[in-house]
């Protein structure tokens, strides 16, 4: 039985988090842990094997975390499930050795391939007694995939394309590059890069519309009829 533990300064993510877990056997939400602390503390006091980590709690940084908690469990794996899109946090959060990163808002198909990939992961090593590159290729190709995607320019990250494209297709009246913003946790000008890309491929089209103080706002549309090949 795997032990996991969810460190969530929400604590209503935190249960959608646990649910999500029901749904996978041979799991076990040991606790949850509402700050760095309280993270600390519990990995210090038990046997923890999977933590869920948000990279913003109230009063540590994720990656600060993560080196104390390698500190007290080597042997902890972890999954960061978090807003933060920055490059410099994602790249030290790799560097750090946590198993995937999964940004905010999570999709529970997302989740649930991401957990059943690292429980396999578990499974496997567990019954080997030497690792071969086969292995090693099938465990690390997720990761070649996405080194390997094709077709999007510089500054263009494919798996953050495909969020947008995802929201974009599900808020069919329209959003704004702000409003894409904080659906997906990326600045406003970040989200409005991967908007006007969008636009180029022929997958999003826009308009003008104007406000109460007639302000015009560039709002940005799905087009159903074409979808861009990470959809």
């Amino acid at each position: 039985m795997i032990q996991v533990l969810i460190a969530e300064d929400d604590f209503r993510i935190a249960n959608i988090h646990e649910k999500f877990l029901e749904k996978i056997t041979g799991l076990q939400v040991i606790g949850k842990a509402l700050n760095g602390k309280e993270t600390l503390d519990f990995v210090s006091k038990q046997e923890v094997d999977l933590l869920l980590l948000d990279i913003y709690m109230p009063d540590l940084q994720g990656n600060e975390m993560i080196r104390d908690l390698r500190k007290i469990n080597p042997e902890l794996d972890i999954i960061i499930i978090s807003a933060a899109a920055e490059k410099e946090i994602v790249e030290e959060s790799i560097r750090n050795g946590v198993f995937d990163y999964i940004l905010k808002p999570v999709k529970i198909n997302q989740f649930l391939e991401t957990i059943e990939r690292y429980k396999t992961m578990k499974e496997r090593i567990a019954n080997q007694e030497e690792i071969d590159q086969s292995f090693l290729d099938e465990l690390l190709g997720k990761q070649k995939l996405m080194l390997e995607e094709e077709g999007t320019p510089k500054g263009i990250d494919p798996l953050t394309l495909k969020k947008v494209e995802e929201i974009m297709e599900v808020f069919g009246e329209g959003l704004t590059a702000e409003e894409t913003g904080k659906k997906i946790g990326v600045s406003r000008t970040t989200a409005r890069r991967y908007l006007e890309y969008l636009i180029s491929v022929g997958c999003v089209t826009a308009e003008l519309e104007y406000g109460i103080v007639g302000r015009p706002e560039r709002k940005y549309h799905y087009n159903k009829i074409k979808k861009s090949k990470n959809v």
